[in-house]
């Protein structure tokens, strides 16, 4: 996928196979320049791993680019393992890579689910953040994942529903988070995979303005969709492993930090009431709307204003 408002490809300079308990190893790598600003690229999801392109939102003479794989997913090991994978694991992942990699503070950039472990990070390490760059904000309430996954996003895209709906039984279509859970937890291996790809393709299909073919095919990938929904499922099953409203009633620790908001006008994965919300919590926060996009961060209009940015942030912090 060829974006002109993305930074040139690049590779890696390391790799790192993070050891962070008996069960989880975790995949990292830094690129950029090796003495430049921290920063750490947080994925969505839960359960959706990075890919090559995120690397290219930072100017590479810049920035210590640092990329992960969140427990389960992508190249961390073991694939769309369920066992301890909790928020409060993945906080605490963060700190571990954080000392791992010698970093003093950092930058944090999320989306989606990554904006959300972004802010829970920030609000439990205040002290180690140097700044946060946020998109489509997802506050990981019951009312928000009741949008996507039950009442409200299927307003939107009827024929889309009729699909993610299929996979489970019409009694048991009240509770959608918890009939998927159940299925994806199966014993029974084509129904799980069958799950998986229908709740993993509804999200690739309304995740831009215009419904997008690669990104519905990267979606639907098996090994992709096998761990983002099992994880995704479990994490909503249990309301994230946060207390109700969690994110919006800690904002007074991260007041003093530098932060931009970027939402697009008609994101129909995390509604732009969210970005707002948070940012009635944090005055201080810059608040971008893109009128031409929907959630995904390879939208035009929301890559652009990302770009912009971080590359805003490298003059800020380097004035400071």
């Amino acid at each position: 996928m060829f974006n002109q408002n993305l930074y040139p490809a690049i590779e890696p300079y390391v790799q790192h196979s993070l050891q962070v308990d008996s069960t989880h190893s975790l995949h990292v790598e830094e690129c950029g320049n090796p003495h430049g600003i921290p920063v750490l690229f947080v994925h969505g999801g839960p359960g959706g791993g990075y890919s090559p392109i995120h690397r290219q939102f930072f100017n590479p003479q810049a920035y210590r680019i640092v990329l992960f794989d969140q427990r389960g997913c992508g190249q961390s090991r073991p694939h769309a393992c369920l066992t301890n994978n909790t928020t409060a694991h993945l906080i605490e992942d963060i700190e571990k890579i954080r000392r791992h990699l010698k970093i003093d503070k950092w930058v944090l950039f999320g989306g989606s689910w990554g904006s959300t472990l972004s802010l829970l990070y920030a609000q439990s390490y205040p002290e180690r953040v140097l700044g946060l760059i946020l998109r489509g904000i997802f506050l990981c309430r019951d009312e928000d994942v009741n949008w996507f996954y039950q009442q409200g996003a299927d307003r939107f895209f009827p024929e889309y529903w009729q699909d993610f709906i299929a996979p489970i039984a019409p009694e048991k279509r009240h509770q959608m988070v918890d009939a998927y859970y159940e299925t994806l937890t199966s014993s029974d291996e084509v129904a799980r995979m069958r799950a998986a790809e229908a709740w993993s393709v509804w999200e690739g299909r309304t995740c831009t303005l215009q419904t997008d073919d690669d990104t519905v095919n990267h979606f639907g990938d098996p090994f992709h969709a096998l761990a983002m929904a099992r994880i995704e499922c479990h994490y909503f099953k249990h309301q994230a492993f946060i207390e109700d409203n969690q994110i919006l009633e800690n904002c007074q620790s991260i007041e003093h930090l530098p932060i931009t908001i970027v939402h697009g006008r008609y994101d129909m994965v995390c509604p732009v009431n969210q970005a707002f919300e948070l940012a009635e919590r944090l005055p201080q926060a810059d608040v971008v709307i893109c009128n031409h996009a929907g959630h995904s961060a390879m939208e035009a209009e929301i890559t652009r204003q990302l770009v912009a940015t971080t590359d805003a942030f490298i003059k800020m912090l380097e004035a400071s």
